[in-house]
């Protein structure tokens, strides 16, 4: 029977189903898309090991860990649940031997389906979302549960603690949490994780595998732009963000009038929006994903694709970091400092505290208080190149001396998959 909390959880979500299904129509990809949601997915013949990724961030992050997973254990099958439509095009493009479900919806008998169905034999959750009832339903199942790089902000916190009777009673199933700094770990603790269940690992974020070929592709990309023009990229950007920084581009403009930005939306559902803000404000431009050639007169680089942001980091001089001059909390600060750019930023850095602290303490990490400071400083970078260069041998010290994580969370999901294996053993012998 259903506790209290997951009771009234459950029944503001059906009131709320009608909004969530708009919302959830923004991330469609088929018609498979409305059942799955239900939790209508195949069997699968071998044993399962299933991921969740919530969406593009989460993917990139996990990719390493996953395709060792793969790599180690070729008679298991992976699958991998995301929330959007942006994190299923990178689970398809970076896992193909992976199959892809959208998560279903929250609601018991969706979960109850989709964990009976797919009988994992570990589930792995990346980060921080915290499905009650698809949770309970593997409690149920007996599927253990590992929250891998487990991150809970100070604002996720807050916002839990406010339910931390239902967020208690759903960290209680979980067998373990890989947390990636000792704050994220405490606030798991004080949600209700047993203490003995939570493990500080750090995030594999740093453990970022740069392919071996990313600066020459990136000196090809770059060779066809114009290889003394000044480059800088804005990336993962946010509505209310383009404006702002496509006011600073222009800034730059009367300065260095050769100067190419690269806009890089963090959401697909925005690219010809975007499109068109950047046509309205009179840049002349070119996108990427219609191979449009970019000339000595073109001014903005939309780069409307998927996939290709660690090639647009390598190809700029300087990357600022966008969801930071808007409350968003940030992006990852590692993927141009692993690419060796120079990073900025904006001032909201609440998702990623730990790791700006650590570029910040190291020199690696340029702030700028909002929109308005930002041309001073991109100039400023441009015109002192041992301050550039102090940034990028500072960012690349930071990345390699915080590796590892990728092996601390790899060794606790082998135990549990032992654990595992050798209870499968044991119910085989005992029905043979």
């Amino acid at each position: 029977m259903a506790s209290l909390p997951r009771l009234i959880y459950t029944g503001l979500l059906l009131l709320l189903l009608p909004l969530i299904n708009r919302r959830l129509e923004r991330e469609r990809l088929n018609a498979l898309s409305a059942r799955q949601r239900a939790g209508h997915v195949s069997p699968s013949e071998l044993p399962v090991i299933w991921a969740h990724c919530a969406s593009v961030g989460e993917v990139l992050a996990a990719e390493p860990l996953l395709r060792e997973l793969q790599q180690q254990h070729p008679d298991k099958q992976l699958v991998v649940t995301t929330m959007t439509a942006t994190g299923a095009a990178q689970v398809r493009q970076r896992l193909p031997e992976a199959r892809h479900y959208l998560l279903p919806l929250d609601l018991p008998w969706n979960t109850d389906r989709f964990v009976a169905t797919l009988k994992p034999v570990l589930g792995i959750i990346f980060e921080t979302e915290l499905w009650p009832n698809l949770i309970h339903s593997c409690q149920q199942a007996k599927v253990p549960l590992v929250i891998a790089n487990g991150r809970l902000s100070e604002k996720a916190f807050r916002r839990y603690r406010r339910i931390r009777p239902l967020v208690r009673e759903a960290l209680q199933a979980v067998r373990c949490v890989a947390a990636k700094a000792q704050e994220d770990g405490n606030r798991f603790v004080a949600l209700g994780l047993p203490t003995d269940r939570m493990e500080v690992s750090g995030s594999i974020k740093y453990d970022l595998q740069v392919p071996a070929d990313l600066s020459r592709w990136a000196a090809d990309l770059r060779s066809g732009w114009g290889t003394t023009r000044p480059v800088w990229i804005a990336a993962s950007t946010h509505e209310g963000e383009d404006e702002l920084l496509l006011q600073a581009h222009q800034q730059l403009l009367k300065h260095q009038p050769d100067t190419l930005l690269l806009l890089v939306p963090r959401h697909p559902q925005r690219f010809d929006q975007v499109a068109e803000q950047v046509a309205a404000q009179g840049f002349s431009y070119s996108r990427r994903s219609l191979q449009q050639p970019v000339t000595s007169q073109t001014q903005v680089y939309l780069g409307d694709t998927l996939g290709e942001l660690l090639l647009l980091y390598a190809a700029a001089d300087l990357a600022f970091v966008a969801g930071s001059l808007v409350p968003i909390g940030g992006h990852n600060l590692l993927e141009p400092a692993a690419v060796g750019v120079p990073v900025i930023t904006g001032p909201h850095l609440n998702n990623f505290t730990e790791i700006a602290g650590l570029l910040r303490q190291a020199g690696a990490l340029k702030e700028v208080a909002d929109a308005a400071a930002l041309p001073e400083a991109l100039l400023q970078l441009w015109r002192d190149a041992e301050a550039r260069q102090h940034q990028v041998q500072a960012g690349l010290q930071v990345v390699d001396a915080n590796r590892g994580a990728l092996k601390k969370q790899r060794r606790m999901i082998e135990q549990l998959l032992a654990e595992q294996d050798a209870l499968a053993d044991k119910a085989r012998t005992e029905h043979s």
